[in-house]
């Protein structure tokens, strides 16, 4: 196993299940330093306790990305912990309706994954690049979707907003792209994670249809491809939405 990591501070949201956890125990892995935060502070624990017990240098915070106060509690606490913030992962987010036409999809359900998944994205940005502009060093990754880049029908809500985080990133990334502070995301086709549990099978087989290799990506290839993203290998790469979709993405 590399160590790329050894010396850097991470934060990951999304960190108590799925890719969030993955991202967060292969950073783990090389030697870095993680503060893991999600909403749901039950299985939060749970998590970190499990890497706390591996020997590994983890800690958790519970918060709710969509509120601008607990974010930047929660960067404040992994400065305050860590020295330093290097890295940070956005990989908190929902799916929201499915299979549900526009003319059918409730309108507090799209203002809920806004709140969440593009609002969420731009907070936790806003404030990890504060803390790293003190250091001179970041990177950062926000997790898109193939839906944000070709939609998904009956997903309206969660195709616009992953639309929007790439948006997002190229724009904030060329603000900092000569301040060492790297901004990339990451636009998966369907993985297998707790977060499809309410996706319907429908969906589900519809999204998987789609992907040449016929199967459901796993988070620890999601993991694998992030990682690299977020280490000082990634230096000459900013403002670009990499793709892991089995084929799926075709430009």
């Amino acid at each position: 196993m590399f160590n790329r990591f050894t010396g850097k501070s991470a934060l990951v949201t999304g960190a108590a299940v799925g890719i969030g956890k993955a991202v967060a125990q292969r950073i783990l892995e090389e030697g870095g330093r993680v503060m893991l935060v999600d909403n749901n502070e039950l299985l939060l624990r749970k998590t970190g306790q499990e890497f706390i017990d591996k020997g590994y240098s983890a800690a958790v915070h519970a918060a709710d990305i969509s509120k601008e106060a607990e974010v930047a509690a929660a960067v404040h606490a992994t400065v305050s912990l860590f020295g330093k913030l290097d890295i940070m992962v956005n990989s908190a987010g929902i799916v929201g309706p499915t299979s549900t036409n526009i003319t059918e999809y409730p309108v507090d359900a799209f203002d809920k994954i806004y709140s969440i998944n593009l609002r969420g994205s731009f907070l936790v940005t806003r404030y990890a690049i504060e803390a790293m502009e003190r250091n001179g060093y970041g990177r950062i990754l926000l997790i898109a979707s193939i839906a944000g880049k070709e939609g998904n029908p009956g997903m309206c809500g969660y195709s616009s907003m992953k639309a929007g985080v790439t948006g997002l990133v190229k724009g904030v990334a060329k603000e900092y792209a000569q301040k060492n502070i790297l901004v990339n995301g990451l636009a998966p086709a369907v993985i297998q994670t707790p977060m499809n549990a309410d996706t319907s099978p429908e969906q589900l087989a519809y999204m998987t249809a789609k992907i040449p290799m016929g199967r459901m990506g796993t988070v620890e290839e999601v993991a694998a491809l992030s990682t690299w993203i977020v280490s000082d290998e990634c230096s000459f790469t900013t403002g670009f939405i990499f793709d892991i979709s089995g084929g799926r993405a075709t430009y």
